[in-house]
């Protein structure tokens, strides 16, 4: 690993039981994705306060896919409302160096996996991230006033929430049968996954977040996005808050059924401050403007 967090950083700020799950865990040969050299890149930049839209764009260019990628999801969603961007230098000066970084590393995330085998799956893994991370920024983008979770946050952590996945199905050959993750509307059982594998994709996924130095609260909230009621979390329950209601959105999209909703509704608009019975008209409101920019961002 480098270019980030090293293990050894990362398991001295753990207590000692998650410590020991991720020592087992690399040591049972979950491979940790490097950053792209784009990326490394663009921190040292930041990291000295180097902060000229036309370097930090020549980076970001000199990597055509993740470039052209940005452009994509900067003309839908959230960032609709501005005129359409002629240039990367553009999408930095008007959306945000910290804010385009925040997209940019989301974007390289999805290119950074290495599947050979269940390509179907792995494939209809990033779609599904995509579609949450797309939905998670709208919503942060409708309650930014009651949350202040900006929409870049809300994206990268939808994008990263679920990354353990695909790191566990290049390392277990039977986990997307077992899992069960080829059958539509069907998602990780926790319980299953902790009894067959004894790993935990929330994890593996912190893991990542912390080694790609996502910001601590972000990384809190992919570690216990299954534990909205985890005490002490702050302001990652909100972004947990805001990726159960992304999920819940999506699950309605495909018109499956989330097992968790029932548990944790109350938990996820009492956070965001929505009501049960407004939760139909904002439904409304977040799948207009998800539909509208559907085809926009893949």
């Amino acid at each position: 690993m480098s270019a980030g967090h090293t293990v050894s950083e990362i398991l001295q700020t753990m207590g000692d039981g998650e410590a020991s799950l991720i020592r087992r865990l690399l040591a049972g040969g979950i491979k940790i994705p490097a950053q792209p050299r784009v990326l490394t890149e663009l921190r040292q930049l930041m990291q000295r306060q180097e902060h000229d839209v036309r370097r930090l764009a020549r980076v970001i260019n000199q990597d055509p896919g993740l470039a052209a990628m940005l452009f994509r999801l900067v003309g839908a969603g959230a960032y609709r409302q501005h005129p359409k961007f002629e240039s990367v230098e553009q999408i930095l000066q008007v959306i945000g160096v910290e804010q385009t970084f925040n997209l940019v590393q989301a974007i390289a995330l999805a290119g950074a996996g290495d599947i050979r085998s269940n390509r179907a799956v792995y494939e209809a893994f990033w779609a599904r991230s995509q579609a949450v991370g797309q939905l998670a920024m709208l919503i942060a983008d409708e309650r930014v006033a009651v949350c202040n979770i900006f929409p870049d946050q809300a994206y990268l952590a939808g994008i990263f929430h679920d990354c353990g996945v695909p790191l566990l199905m290049q390392r277990f050959p039977s986990y997307c049968a077992d899992m069960k993750l080829g059958v539509g509307g069907r998602w990780i059982d926790l319980a299953a996954e902790d009894r067959k594998y004894n790993a935990d994709h929330c994890v593996v996924g912190y893991l990542v977040a912390r080694h790609w130095r996502l910001p601590a609260f972000i990384c809190d909230a992919i570690r216990y996005h299954h534990l909205i009621r985890e005490p002490g979390l702050e302001a990652a329950r909100t972004m947990a808050a805001i990726l159960q209601l992304a999920i819940e959105f999506h699950h309605r999209v495909q018109g499956s059924e989330n097992p968790e909703w029932t548990s944790i509704l109350g938990d996820v608009l009492g956070e965001l401050g929505l009501a049960e019975e407004g939760l139909p008209e904002f439904l409304d409101i977040v799948l207009e403007r998800f539909y509208a920019t559907a085809g926009d961002v893949p």
